[in-house]
């Protein structure tokens, strides 16, 4: 008999001003916290986080998140937080900071509250952790059997952010749909390592049709710094929808393509979303979507102000070289790329990718930009 997993945070809390709740909601995992996030987001949230916590009896205090989800990076906060005695690690921030926090859950057995302060990526909810070398190459995926126990997201936070992370997450939560559906046609795994439910493929899609409906408005709205339903929706979309569809609905493509150009220095100054973007359309030229759909989706990203080509992301020309390390990154044995329903190879991989970006420069050129 086939098995079908799904798995999902304990708790998820959403709302403008409810960092201002954490303490609320995080006193019944324990009596001690960390706060772990960097320099910005703590000046943005530590204050207000530690005096919640401590206004109901959790003692808190808070550490300096390096930049890195590095191994190095993570041993060194497993031993602050012994050091403090911490029961509780609150990791805030984006998904980098979530995803070291809930290595040190992992290593130390505490509770994990997961306090993303911008809607970039789908880290939030998983149970997982991407890590990347010092240099902020991929390196591998350290999966986990607990999820954090409570993901709280501000909404008021989240509008304060860099529109560029909005839209970031906008773009990891557009590629959800297209993986979890190539996931379940070719009956691959997710990343439970099971066949993914019913519900997890609806939620992905549900996070798709949230976007195409919301995403512009919302990205207008969060460049003013302003909280509307958009944005609600859109926040929900990028952290819950695309955090459980991909996980229970299982990756494909898009991310490996993802990982293939964390290979390039070059592209190290574009976001974890802006690299997923030119991994969705790849995938999407792959899998031979008519031109069509392949061109509405190539402007919705503009629309939104995603990037749509190599050069978008910081490979100006790419030589030969550097596509076929992409395409071969892209299609290691353990990459998600072998649930397309068909045989993958970085030949095709390499072709798609550049088909795509052609696809991209001639939409940017109709637009004039």
């Amino acid at each position: 008999m086939t098995t079908r997993t799904f798995k999902s945070p304990a708790s998820y809390v959403q709302g403008r001003g409810v960092l201002d709740d954490l303490g609320a909601h995080a006193a019944a995992l324990g009596e001690t916290a960390l706060v772990v996030g960097d320099d910005v987001v703590l000046d943005i949230v530590g204050d207000r986080a530690t005096e919640s916590l401590g206004a109901n009896d959790v003692e808190a205090t808070t550490e300096t998140f390096r930049g890195e989800a590095s191994t190095a990076e993570i041993d060194r906060l497993v031993e602050v937080l012994r050091e403090r005695d911490a029961d509780v690690v609150v990791g805030a921030g984006g998904g980098k900071a979530l995803d070291a926090a809930k290595a040190v859950r992992e290593a130390t057995g505490t509770a994990m509250v997961s306090m993303p302060t911008v809607a970039s990526t789908d880290a939030p909810t998983s149970s997982l952790s991407v890590i990347y070398t010092e240099a902020g190459e991929f390196e591998e995926y350290w999966f986990y059997e607990e999820h954090p126990d409570l993901v709280l997201v501000d909404t008021e936070v989240v509008a304060g952010a860099p529109t560029r992370l909005f839209r970031s997450g906008v773009a990891d939560a557009l590629a959800t749909w297209f993986e979890a559906d190539a996931t379940y046609r070719s009956g691959g795994r997710n990343v439970f390592g099971d066949r993914p439910t019913r519900a997890a493929r609806s939620i992905a899609k549900l996070a798709y049709t949230t976007l195409r409906e919301h995403a512009v408005s919302a990205v207008r709205a969060v460049e003013a710094n302003a909280v509307t339903e958009s944005v609600e929706a859109v926040t929900e979309a990028n952290t819950l929808l695309s955090g459980l569809g991909f996980e229970s609905g299982g990756l494909a493509a898009a991310h490996s393509v993802h990982n293939g150009l964390t290979q390039l220095e070059e592209t190290h100054g574009a976001t974890h979303g802006e690299k997923v973007n030119v991994g969705t359309l790849s995938q999407l030229v792959l899998e031979g979507r008519d031109d069509a759909f392949v061109s509405e989706i190539v402007e919705f990203s503009l629309a939104v102000g995603l990037p749509v080509t190599l050069a978008d992301i910081g490979l100006e020309d790419p030589t030969d070289e550097q596509l076929d390390a992409v395409a071969e990154a892209a299609c290691d044995p353990d990459e998600t790329i072998h649930n397309e329903p068909f045989e993958v190879t970085p030949a095709a991989v390499r072709d798609a990718i550049c088909a795509a970006d052609e696809l991209g420069r001639a939409a940017k050129a109709r637009d004039g930009r």
